[in-house]
C-alpha cells in the first residue's frame, strides 16, 4: 500500500475529528496534517526497522542535502534554462541555492516552501507552523530578504531578480 492510500484510510477513520470543529483549520490543511502524520509514522517505522539502515546512506552532494520540497523550490526560483551551456550553470546555481536554503533557519525555509511551493497564504502558513500571523509574516519577509541577498550574489542571477 502506498503512502497516499494509507493517508486516505487515516482520513476516513479520523474525519469525525475534523467534523467536530471544522472552523479550527481549513480542510486542505487538515488533510496535509493527516498525510504528514502518516509520513512521520512511516519514517519512524522504516528507520526503526532492522532492514536497510537509512541513516547510513550518503549523499553525493556536498554537505547536508535539503528536503525534496526545497530542491523543487530552488529549481522553481531559478527558472528553466534549456541550452547545454546553461544546464551546467543552472546545476551549479541550484547547488548554491540549495546550500543557501540549508544555511537558513529551518522555520524560515519552511515558511518559504509553504508560501511559494505549496502556495499557502500567510494565515495558513502560520496555522501549519503554529506561529502567530505576525511571526509568520516577519519570518517570511526576513527569509525573502536573506534569499534575495544570496541570489543577488550569484553571477548571472542578478539580472533575473
Amino acid at each position: 500500500m502506498n503512502v497516499l492510500q494509507e493517508a486516505y484510510l487515516d482520513v476516513r477513520k479520523r474525519i469525525g475529528e475534523y467534523a467536530r470543529d471544522p472552523a479550527a483549520m481549513p480542510f486542505h490543511l487538515w488533510l496535509r496534517l493527516v498525510a504528514g502524520q502518516r509520513l512521520t509514522d512511516l519514517h519512524r517505522f522504516h528507520l526503526g526497522a532492522q532492514m536497510r539502515d537509512a541513516g547510513q546512506e550518503v549523499s553525493l552532494h556536498r554537505g547536508p542535502f535539503p528536503q525534496a520540497s526545497l530542491i523543487s523550490l530552488a529549481a522553481q526560483l531559478l527558472g528553466k534554462m534549456t541550452s547545454a551551456s546553461h544546464a551546467a550553470i543552472r546545476a551549479e546555481h541550484k547547488l548554491i541555492v540549495q546550500e543557501a536554503l540549508n544555511g537558513m533557519d529551518p522555520i524560515d525555509r519552511e515558511v518559504l516552501a509553504l508560501r511559494h511551493f505549496e502556495h499557502l497564504s500567510n494565515d495558513e502558513t502560520a496555522l501549519v507552523l503554529g506561529l502567530s500571523k505576525s511571526a509568520a509574516s516577519n519570518r517570511y519577509i526576513r527569509a525573502l530578504k536573506r534569499l534575495k541577498e544570496i541570489l543577488s550574489s550569484i553571477p548571472g542571477l542578478k539580472e533575473q531578480l
